[in-house]
């Protein structure tokens, strides 16, 4: 999924001095001469797990989505290897709905002059949008003049839309399904909502649920423009049919005035259905059950591509650690370990949602924390950690408890003399369904496409002014696309961090944790991976 870390050079964290306790893996209980799992899990380890994720998808369609054979195949893997280390899997099989683009959509001005635009640049089709090809005056509805606005939210915003009329909405105030579902009601043939003034390019996102009309997301840049047209009455001199010849009059109906607007043509070819999916789930065999280190990363990819570091790193990260954690033993495992490896990441957070919607409120209470892993190996990257304690006042403020987290990673990257940044909570990845039950969380990522600062630049090395990850999202997401160094550092504190909390998670919920009822329901401010108002 999409990613955002936070570049500011005050948010770069070089390494400094610790107190001595934090100089060494924490021994809690736990044999000091006993190796500690960052020691155990290798580089080779690592790279036999991301060759098997590529193989899996160059014989299976070229990648691991959700759906798809090599998600299944990458499902069996995990599983395999798992049962091989001794710990017993559980497969937890879900339904999700699925929605693709079938070809890229249209968006042209057809009259009074012509103009094409851009996909990706001035439009994009939002998920769950309907099919069709459909030519008719653009219709602003109730679009304000400064402000967000309410457009498209009430019904009588629509009282009197011409019929096969291009609905234009803003964006504000309730959901892209309402917008869409209340124009389809009053006989739109399509909908243009469009971003809020100040919002870079179009709206990447869902109407929720499938809709019988094509909806596309359209910049705030052309949205005005069309608006502009369509309430100065600029409209189209080409209109071929009665009912558009109807709609491209000044008419009033029940009171609201529609003005002919320019002529349209929006074209989408999607389909969508229900498709199936898997989570893996492994506990360790000691440790206490009612306090649960919970640790997951996203297993599929996304179609164009095999998806190396997007997520198979996270993955096999995962899966190294759960390989050797069994060393352990009884001594080092106060805490049960959960690891758990999501299906369905890259269609909307799909898997985790799924596994935390179906606890029970006693299965929930017991998870004391979750981590999450996602994208590891940026060839351009940095270490980024998620912003526990929002300090930097970026994205949304995370469950008590997640900036202890967030420092347990600093302050072993700290000890190894190795820079990071801080990575915000904007709800983009797994961590996301557990941040909304009020559980705390932490991770770290690499990356994705967002742009490298010359400060990070300085800090990491790499390219300023270039993206963390080239291949993001795309078909050269293989081997090649790892930054294996980085890897293996991001690697080194997964199984440090994971080792510390399956001794003690004091530091995250205190010394009564077992039973403490949780507080009141943690409401973060983002709507999901894709955006949904």
């Amino acid at each position: 999924m999409r990613k955002r870390l936070i570049g500011a050079t005050g948010a770069l964290l070089a390494a400094a001095a610790l107190p001595a306790a934090l100089m060494s893996v924490p021994s809690a209980g736990a044999d000091p001469a006993r190796p500690g799992l960052a020691t155990l899990v290798t580089l080779k380890d690592l790279r036999r797990h991301l060759a098997a994720f590529q193989e899996i998808a160059d014989y299976n369609g070229g990648n691991r989505a959700a759906g798809r054979p090599g998600s299944d195949i990458s499902v069996r893997y995990v599983e395999g290897r798992l049962r091989k280390a001794g710990l017993k899997p559980v497969v937890q099989r879900f339904t999700f709905p699925y929605w693709r683009e079938k070809s890229v959509a249209v968006l042209s001005r057809t009259a009074p002059h012509k103009a094409s635009y851009k996909a990706g640049r001035d439009f994009l089709t939002m998920a769950f949008s309907g099919s069709g090809d459909v030519t008719g005056p653009v219709a602003a509805v109730d679009v304000p003049s400064s402000g967000e606005g309410t457009s498209g939210c009430e019904a009588a915003d629509f009282t009197g839309l011409p019929a096969g009329a291009v609905a234009l909405v803003q964006r504000g105030a309730c959901s892209f399904e309402t917008k869409a579902s209340r124009a389809r009601a009053a006989g739109a043939g399509a909908v243009l909502i469009f971003n809020r003034a100040g919002e870079k390019g179009p709206i990447a996102g869902t109407v929720g649920t499938p809709q019988a009309l094509p909806v596309l997301g359209v910049s705030h840049r052309l949205g005005a423009e069309l608006a502009k047209a369509s309430k100065t009455g600029a409209g189209s001199q080409a209109v071929k049919t009665s009912e558009q010849a109807g709609a491209s009059k000044r008419a009033k109906v029940a009171g609201r005035a529609w003005a002919a607007g320019p002529t349209v043509r929006v074209k989408t070819h999607t389909v969508h259905g229900n498709r199936s999916a898997s989570n893996v789930v492994a506990d360790t065999e000691h440790g206490r059950a009612g306090n649960v280190v919970l640790a997951g990363a996203h297993l599929d990819s996304v179609r164009a591509g095999p998806g190396i570091n997007d997520n198979a790193t996270g993955a096999a990260a995962l899966l190294a650690v759960a390989e050797k954690i069994g060393a352990l033993g009884a001594k080092g495992l106060r805490n049960r370990v959960r690891f758990a490896w999501w299906g369905a990441e890259e269609e909307g957070l799909r898997g985790s949602s799924h596994y935390v919607r179906t606890l029970t409120d006693a299965e929930r209470r017991r998870i004391a924390l979750n981590l999450n892993f996602d994208m590891l190996g940026s060839v351009n990257g940095v270490r980024g950690v998620y912003d526990g304690d929002h300090s930097t006042r970026a994205g949304s403020k995370a469950p008590s408890g997640s900036g202890a987290i967030e420092k347990m990673f600093r302050d072993y990257f700290a000890r190894r003399g190795l820079a990071t940044v801080q990575a915000e909570f904007n709800g983009r990845s797994d961590y996301g369904p557990f941040v909304e039950r009020g559980i705390p969380a932490g991770g770290l990522e690499s990356g994705a496409d967002g742009v490298k600062t010359a400060a990070e630049a300085k800090a990491f090395g790499g390219s300023a002014g270039k993206v963390y990850d080239p291949c993001y999202h795309a078909r050269c997401d293989r081997l090649k696309n790892v930054d294996l160094k980085l890897f293996d550092t991001n690697a080194d504190a997964v199984a440090w961090v994971v080792e510390h909390l399956a001794a003690t998670t004091v530091a995250v919920n205190g010394q009564s944790r077992l039973d403490a009822a949780r507080g009141p329901r943690y409401a973060p401010a983002w709507q999901g991976p894709l955006l949904v108002r």
